[in-house]
């Protein structure tokens, strides 16, 4: 393949990753913190990360989220999803070290 072509097909898949994020909290008012993070801009494996931390801080800002059920490739598993303010309350707890993390951290913080 093309160099140019892989990195524009990169480019539109994790912009497409990230809309699509935005426009599932954005329809059903709630999103698990990995949703929230990759609607910021992380890929799936930072999001993860990110996510991770949010939830250990999550504790610490007095938020709880709601309980409910998330459905991966048939399989169902309990998660928790929060607002955008609730997330945004958890990312100003959150101190992160990584550059690219603190961006992040800033845009969460913001989206409420």
């Amino acid at each position: 393949m093309i160099a140019s072509n892989r990195t524009r097909r990169a480019t539109l898949k994790a912009r497409t990753r990230t809309q699509r994020a935005a426009a599932k909290i954005r329809r059903t008012g709630t999103g698990t913190l990995a949703a929230h993070c990759v609607a910021a801009g992380l890929g799936i494996r930072e999001a993860r990360s990110v996510a991770s931390s949010l939830r250990k801080n999550a504790a610490k800002a007095g938020v709880t989220g709601a309980s409910s059920i998330s459905y991966t490739h048939g399989r169902a598993r309990a998660c928790t999803r929060y607002t955008a303010r609730e997330v945004a309350a958890i990312a100003v707890v959150y101190r992160p070290r990584k550059l690219a993390y603190k961006a992040v951290a800033a845009r969460l913080a913001l989206a409420a």
